[in-house]
Parts: structure tokens; C-alpha cells; sequence
């Protein structure tokens, strides 16, 4: 029921914000309407004819986004109707919301899940390497002294936080597996990794400034929970990763990697499991950014370790 009530208030935004702009349009064409009959006789019309059309293609991007939504099935150019939505609908919807006194979270979640409705019905299927698990750094547990932005693989896996968890679902469908701790390096893991799909998991703030920062790429958000407050010991629900992954994985990758299949890279910065069971057993394994010595993100690295 509240996912519902929050996409029927971006919805009911969208509508209030097309008439809005259809408003605007018309008003273009009315104020030069007789200034326009001096240059020349059919110029007011001309001007009127492109003004219908953009109050069509308007009208036409919030009725296919309304009925996508709705109809929960993927339509013609239903890519563009995500991009209206992220580059011009939500910028407008904020400062109409301020009009009316809706609180930007509201906002906010309701983007959130209507951004969801439009990648579930236009993404397809995936090979695992192909999925990125982008995690932020206050999933794990306040307390602890590992760090795990660069080399997540540094977990000791004591289960006092999800990143455990976490690492359990990259073990077990081979999935690329990321920490962020804000916009630059998340970017940076997103150029490296190349993924056609990411999974998400934020505070509805951070999700959206995320999602309009990677598109056109397609952004699964899952919100994340904080008893805490604030970017403190927060939690995510893996029954929700779970099931996105099950949703995007192809068929032949649901059930998992079987036992001995092969690894995957799901670190920050590029390192495999096998580089993490090498080190928990003593070896002197080093990760593909620290064998480069050169880069950005191994400066970043060799900052973090002496920070």
C-alpha cells in the first residue's frame, strides 16, 4: 500500500506537471501572437503549429509513461519515456512539490519506485558479470577497523553487518560486488566495471542524484534501512536483493554457480575470490589496481591505506 501511494503521488506530479508545461507553451504562443502578424501574415501560425507539436510530444511522453507504469509492459521508445522522467520530469516535479509543501523524500521515494517500474519493464536478462552490486560504506558496522572500500575481501566476515551477507550473494551467483563511499568513487567503480545493470542500495537521496548521474545505464533501486539514523549501521534486505537478482540473472544463472565453478571479481577496485582465500590463508597476493602502480584509482588506494 505505501508503494503505491508513493507512485500514484509521482504520477499525480507528472500529470500536474504536463499541464503545467502545456500551459507555459501556449502562453509562448499567444504573447508574440500579434507581433508575429506583422512579420508575416502565416507567421503566428507557424508558431502555433510548432507549439502543437510540442504540447503533443508532452502530452505523449506523460500518457506513455502513465500507461507503462500502469499496464506494467515495456512500450515503443519506452527507453525515452525513463529518460523524460530523470532529466526533465523529476527537476520540475521537486520545485512543484516545494509549491504544494510535499517534503522532497516524499519526492524522492516516489522516484525511486517509479524509476523501478520503468528498468523492470525495459531491462532484459544478464549474464552475472554484467550485474553490479553497488553497496554504500554505512552498511558496515561502525565499529569495525577494516577497511573495504578498495578491497572488500578484507571483511573478516564476523556477521556483525551485512557486508557478510553481501559477499554470500556475490559467492553464490558470481554477481560483481562494490562499496561506495559517495558520487566520485562510485562513478569510478561503474567505468571500471562496465555493467549493463546496477542494483542499488542507498538512502533515497543519494539513489536519486544516482540514478540520474548513470543514465542511460539502468539502476535498480532498493532503499536502505536505518534504525540508526543516517549513514550509521544501516541495513538492506537481502530477500530484496535476492529477488532482483533473480529477476535480471539469466535463467541458466538463478540457481547459483555450482560448487567449484569459477570465480568472479566483486571488490571496489578489481579483486577475485581466489585473490581473498589466498590472503585469509597467509599468501602474499596483491589486487589488480596494487600490481598497476599507477592510476587513479590506485593513488586512491595507496591513500586510503596510509590515511
Amino acid at each position: 500500500m505505501e508503494h503505491d501511494a508513493r507512485k500514484r503521488l509521482f504520477v499525480g506530479l507528472i500529470l500536474g506537471t504536463c499541464l503545467l508545461v502545456c500551459a507555459m507553451l501556449v502562453l509562448l504562443w499567444w504573447v508574440p501572437y500579434v507581433g508575429l502578424a506583422a512579420i508575416h501574415p502565416l507567421a503566428p501560425w507557424g508558431w502555433g503549429l510548432i507549439v502543437a507539436v510540442l504540447v503533443l510530444l508532452v502530452c505523449w511522453s506523460g500518457a506513455g509513461l502513465l500507461l507503462n507504469l500502469v499496464l506494467k509492459r515495456s512500450f515503443p521508445f519506452a527507453r525515452r519515456f525513463r529518460g523524460v522522467t530523470i532529466k526533465l520530469y523529476l527537476p520540475l516535479i521537486t520545485l512543484l512539490g516545494r509549491l504544494f509543501g510535499i517534503p522532497k523524500e516524499d519526492i524522492r521515494h516516489s522516484f525511486v519506485k517509479v524509476n523501478n517500474e520503468l528498468v523492470l519493464s525495459e531491462a532484459g536478462v544478464y549474464r552475472p558479470e554484467e550485474i553490479l552490486l553497488l553497496m554504500p560504506h554505512c552498511l558496515q558496522n561502525s565499529r569495525c577497523e577494516m577497511r573495504l572500500t578498495y578491497d572488500i575481501f578484507n571483511c573478516k566476515r564476523c556477521g556483525k553487518c551485512p557486508i557478510n551477507d553481501l559477499l554470500g550473494l556475490h559467492e553464490k551467483y558470481g554477481v560483481h560486488l562494490a562499496i561506495a563511499t559517495g558520487g566520485t568513487i562510485a562513478r569510478r567503480i561503474v567505468v571500471q566495471k562496465r555493467p549493463r545493470l546496477i542494483v542499488a542500495v542507498a538512502c533515497d537521496r543519494d539513489l536519486s542524484s544516482g540514478i540520474q548521474d548513470t543514465y542511460p545505464l539502468p539502476v535498480f533501486g532498493v532503499l536502505n534501512e536505518r534504525p540508526n539514523g543516517p549513514c550509521l549501521d544501516t541495513r538492506v534486505s537481502m530477500e530484496r536483493l535476492e529477488e532482483a537478482l533473480a529477476r535480471f540473472l539469466a535463467p541458466e544463472h538463478r540457481e547459483g554457480r555450482k560448487k567449484g565453478g569459477g570465480t568472479a571479481q566483486g571488490s571496489g577496485e578489481a579483486n577475485d575470490l581466489d585473490a581473498a582465500r589466498a590472503r585469509k590463508g597467509g599468501g602474499n597476493v596483491k589486487s589488480d589496481v596494487a600490481r598497476s602502480g599507477s592510476g587513479e584509482a590506485a593513488e586512491a588506494a595507496k591513500g586510503e591505506m596510509h590515511g
